[in-house]
């Protein structure tokens, strides 16, 4: 039917109105980094790369690779990030270089995340020979703590750096060392002091100096199985100023240790290096067996406790062994009023090693 208006045209009626869903767009842009984001992840990552490649070419060469080198554990946690992010954003060239970053700090920490071994079989009902090691810092001003941590463990040789005779005397004011009657002294008035006490008979001692500072102080303990000879280390840390000095005394440890052989041998102390230190893995190379990394314990992190809230992030105070000794337990302590943890450990002995 033609419906004709009040002017004689045709009225149409008005179309409906869509009612179904608009036309589909072109499809989101997925998978996109904003510069704002990429940019800075680069240079986190780039960076990364440097270091890790000047670990595998110049090792140690540089004092701010070695400090870098120190903290391996942690150094390369930044790729792990940057190679999720990437992924998730198909930013698959960024994605690719953290992830060779990732690559490089596994690699370098396979040696010591496998050196978990078990105890050798003569270790069982072995004598053993309670210690503790500790960096008590110059600085300190009370030994109070360390009394209360002799007093509760009772070790049978206490081997301490940085101990002033100003710390010497709190601690014989104490009465916690009566029963270590045996002792040897550096005394000094700054970080190069010494004191190693022990409840068995000490000989033989030595003191190495190198740089005009004592490095090493050697003597024999005389344990009832017969005696084994210790070693209590401290190194001068990398920093600009000693960086050559620390490698220095790295390598003069490195010559002592073979010249004598690892039979026998308790090295400790404060290395100042870390199992991404080229002349602290020269020690290990020598024959000498990590206690902590042992007894699974590689992150029992013992430097610095000047961070917080953050807690130690680097492994530099050490109980090195040889054959013929084992570390049977080992684990870390308060280390009141210092900057590092200190060191609680067994040490079993082979008693044929004293035949």
């Amino acid at each position: 039917m033609q419906v004709v208006g009040e002017y004689g045209t045709d009225l149409v009626p008005p179309a409906a109105p869509a009612t179904g869903p608009p036309p589909p767009g072109p499809p989101p842009r997925r998978g996109r980094l904003r510069p704002a984001v990429t940019v800075p992840l680069w240079l986190v990552v780039i960076a990364l790369l440097v270091v890790a490649a000047a670990r595998v070419v110049i090792w140690d060469a540089f004092q701010p690779f070695a400090v870098l080198n120190d903290g391996t554990a942690f150094l390369y946690l930044p790729a792990w990030i940057a190679a999720v992010v990437a992924g998730i954003g198909r930013h698959w060239l960024l994605a690719a270089a953290a992830l060779v970053v990732v690559a490089a700090q596994v690699v370098f920490m396979v040696p010591e995340l496998t050196a978990g071994e078990p105890l050798p079989t003569w270790a069982s009902g072995a004598p053993t020979l309670r210690m503790l090691d500790a960096n008590v810092y110059e600085h300190n001003p009370s030994m109070d703590g360390y009394v209360r941590q002799i007093d509760a463990l009772d070790p049978q040789l206490v081997t301490l750096e940085e101990a002033t005779p100003d710390d010497v005397a709190q601690l014989d004011a104490s009465g916690a060392m009566a029963l270590l009657p045996y002792r040897l002294e550096i005394s000094r008035y700054d970080p190069w002091a010494f004191l190693v006490a022990s409840h068995y008979p000490i000989s033989e001692e030595h003191v190495v100096y190198v740089y005009r500072r004592p490095l090493i102080v050697q003597l024999a303990v005389d344990l009832p199985s017969g005696p084994i000879e210790l070693w209590v280390v401290h190194t001068v840390a990398p920093l600009p100023s000693s960086f050559s000095q620390w490698k220095g005394q790295l390598d003069v440890l490195d010559q002592a240790v073979r010249s004598r052989g690892t039979a026998g041998l308790l090295m400790v102390g404060d290395f100042n290096g870390t199992w991404g230190s080229r002349g602290f893995r020269r020690l290990l190379d020598d024959g000498l067996t990590d206690g902590a990394a042992a007894r699974g314990s590689p992150f029992a992190m013992t430097w610095s406790q000047e961070m917080a809230p953050l807690p130690p992030l680097v492994r530099i105070d050490h109980v090195l062994t040889g054959s013929g000794l084992a570390v049977s337990t080992i684990s870390t302590g308060a280390g009141v009023g210092s900057d590092h943890r200190d060191l609680v450990a067994t040490v079993a002995v082979d008693r044929r090693h004293g035949q």
